[in-house]
């Protein structure tokens, strides 16, 4: 275990387990994570490995003798009539025969129905009520002569759920733990590999967990497939139901008005449309409508009554372009069905996830770490339910005063799930609140510049907020907005050339190129922040005009040690050799930090380079800082500039390096970056 794992099972004991055991216990049963965590948790929650060991067999026997196939109910039944008894895991949905004035239980794999179930049982879990819920179930057999009653007798029904929650032990653990390790865990719990993700891309991860925790809260995501969209709302929480987009009707989702049935809405806190994209796709205009007045007023009708519910709603779905082609073309609504590319519906939606900055999943991702046993961390968010932390910003930023209701209503919902999932102690420092709270503004935006696409009534508004600290206007632009400034097709707001949209260097569609391929950028001073999971920026734009006619380079970087870190080092000098002539000459001198694991390696690797850049006119020679405090980062010419790089050359996101056939590993401006910033300085100037 790492120091996090060691820390998670200090605080939380008892209350976590290790996420590589789901795949370990599940084999071939088509049952939700939750179940199987739920079981992990009664006898694997601990950090012992000889106990866990024991543990995952207690699990495996469990699944083995009370989980239910479908292909094998026939033996099942076969057991619970020969012994009597048997205890079975199974879905269960229960019904009222309103004839008869009882409630009966159908088990969905066993394929028995009409079992009896006490009012009381019913009253405790409504669930049970709406689509089924995974259980625990002692079933008894005894046969009757009477074929109008059922020989299955119903002991015990004990949904798949925590028991007990206590919420003060949760907030006391919590301040245990920094910003960065709470994220960490989460994103462990949601069962994804924290090191593999950039703080932006945890951040989104973490945003499809506010449903779950902010009543009635609105959210879309679309981008390609493959990006783990529906995952949450299937396998995560008992609370939350996913439905394809295709198969619901308004009965289904709110009331049948031919016998009273409440809907879906009444019984989950979330309720998530799966496939909800596709042009193609038929929809009921009566359900759009309903929809509408339920996303906005969290009410429906049904005849003269109205019923209020609180369920989330969430919409995923696969987009068929890629993001220039949509910004450029259509807009980022583009693939849903007809009736739902409607201004009035997607003015409704709080939150815009853009799922192409998710990345696809691939097997390395997964967590072999510790994480809340998932039943737990889902009562965490349903309480959660009770608390609004919306308010949390006002001390030290004000929305601008032509912000509109609903788009202020976007943004302190999203602000309040975050700051809850994040800092359920309300204890964040101001610098991490305006993180949350431009993050928060930023997916609100994302909606509203599509709207002002899709409806020109609608007018533009510039989405920035007042630091009441300082007095100063702070105005948000999305990362596509930045980063593709010239397919957002009007005026750039107040404040774009600061944030570098008017002028920026990774946007190199309109520039001079020599015959290979280098920017002809004039080179000037200046400083530039670039956002986590921005395409689109190469060496070649970032370095080029600067490293143009330079005869002598230096790269001072002490973070050139592990493989990918030389592989930048390689790709620099080879934008250096595109910018010179066959003729010329360049010399480049490193100076960096000894590996302290594998410096023979970090060595040979240097001479390579040494050797290879040697024919095309490069000298490539390098130094060992072995002194310690070796913290600067930057590159100097002896055309008089120097490029300070706050990360050095480690400017990607991790990337597969190993498959020739990824676009990320063939250019690297296919490649999303980490935050970081670069400042161009003319020495003596």
């Amino acid at each position: 275990m790492n120091d996090l794992d060691r820390k998670i099972n200090e605080h939380f004991e008892g209350l976590v387990v290790r996420k590589d055991l789901v795949k370990t216990v599940k084999g071939n049963a088509i049952v939700p994570s939750y179940v199987l965590e739920y079981l992990l948790g009664q006898y694997c929650a601990t950090q012992d490995e000889k106990s866990i060991e024991s543990g995952i067999e207690t699990v495996k026997e469990i699944l083995r003798k009370h989980y239910v196939h479908r292909n094998e109910a026939g033996l099942v039944k076969s057991t619970i009539k020969e012994k009597g008894r048997h205890k079975v895991i199974d879905k269960v949905s229960v019904s009222l025969n309103d004839k008869r004035g009882v409630y009966e239980a159908q088990f969905a794999n066993l394929g028995i129905k009409e079992v009896l179930v006490d009012t009381d049982t019913v009253k405790r879990h409504p669930r049970l009520l709406v689509s089924g819920v995974w259980c625990i179930a002692d079933l008894e057999y005894e046969y009757s002569e009477d074929i109008k009653i059922c020989p299955w007798i119903l002991g015990m029904l004990k949904p798949i759920q925590l028991s007990s929650f206590d919420f003060d032990r949760y907030v006391a653990a919590r301040k245990q733990f920094t910003t960065d390790e709470w994220i960490d865990l989460l994103v462990q719990s949601i069962g994804f590999n924290p090191e593999l993700f950039g703080k932006r891309s945890k951040l989104f991860q973490l945003v499809r967990l506010i449903p779950y925790c902010e009543r009635n809260y609105n959210l879309i995501e679309l981008g390609p497939k493959g990006t783990g969209k529906s995952h949450i709302y299937s396998e995560f929480s008992p609370h939350g139901i996913l439905i394809s987009g295709g198969e619901v009707t308004v009965p289904k989702l709110f009331v049948n008005n031919s016998n009273g049935k409440l809907g879906l809405v009444g019984y989950w806190d979330a309720v998530a449309f799966d496939e909800f994209a596709g042009k193609d796709k038929t929809s009921d205009k009566a359900l759009v409508d309903i929809l509408k007045n339920y996303m906005a007023n969290k009410t429906f009708s049904r005849g003269v009554e109205t019923i209020g519910a609180e369920a989330s709603m969430v919409f995923v779905g696969n987009t068929q372009h890629n993001l220039p082609y949509m910004l450029k073309h259509a807009d980022l609504f583009d693939d849903l069905p007809a009736k739902y590319h409607d201004s009035a519906f997607l003015d409704r939606l709080h939150f815009y996830l853009p799922g192409w900055e998710v990345d696809i999943i691939r097997g390395e991702m997964f967590s072999e770490g510790y994480g809340f046993v998932v039943d737990y961390l889902a009562e965490i968010m349903r309480d959660l339910r009770n608390r609004d932390y919306s308010h949390l910003y006002n001390e030290d930023f004000e929305l601008l005063k032509e912000i509109s209701t609903r788009d202020r209503d976007g943004v302190q919902k999203t602000f309040s799930g975050l700051m809850k999932i994040l800092f359920p102690h309300q204890e964040a420092s101001r610098e991490e609140i305006e993180e949350i709270f431009r993050f928060s503004m930023e997916g609100r935006k994302r909606v509203k510049d599509q709207l002002m696409r899709i409806d020109t009534t609608y007018a533009a508004v510039d989405f920035g907020y007042k630091d009441l600290k300082s007095g100063k206007t702070q105005h948000l632009f999305t990362l596509e907005e930045q980063q593709y400034p010239q397919y957002f097709q009007r005026k750039p707001a107040a404040g774009a050339d600061e944030m570098g949209l008017v002028e920026s260097v990774a946007d190199t569609a309109n520039e001079k190129k020599t015959e290979r391929g280098v920017s002809e950028k004039e080179p000037k001073p200046g400083h530039y922040a670039f956002q986590e999971n921005q395409k689109g920026v190469t060496f070649d734009a970032l370095f080029g005009p600067y490293l143009k006619g330079a005869a002598s380079i230096t790269i001072t970087d002490p973070y050139i040690r592990a493989f990918y870190q030389i592989r930048n080092l390689m790709e620099l000098i080879e934008t250096v050799i595109r910018l010179k002539g066959d003729d010329e000459e360049v010399k480049i001198h490193l100076i960096t930090t000894p590996d302290g694991m594998y410096p023979d390696k970090q060595a040979d690797n240097f001479a390579k380079i040494e050797e290879n850049v040697a024919i095309a006119g490069v000298t490539f020679t390098w130094e060992l800082n072995t002194s310690g405090g070796m913290h600067a980062r930057h590159i100097v010419t002896d055309t008089g500039w120097k490029i300070s790089l706050d990360r050095g050359l480690d400017i990607y996101q991790q990337y597969e390096m190993n498959d020739a056939f990824v676009l990320a590993n063939r250019g690297q401006q296919y490649r999303p970056c980490k935050a970081f910033e670069v400042t161009y300085l003319k020495v003596g100037e």
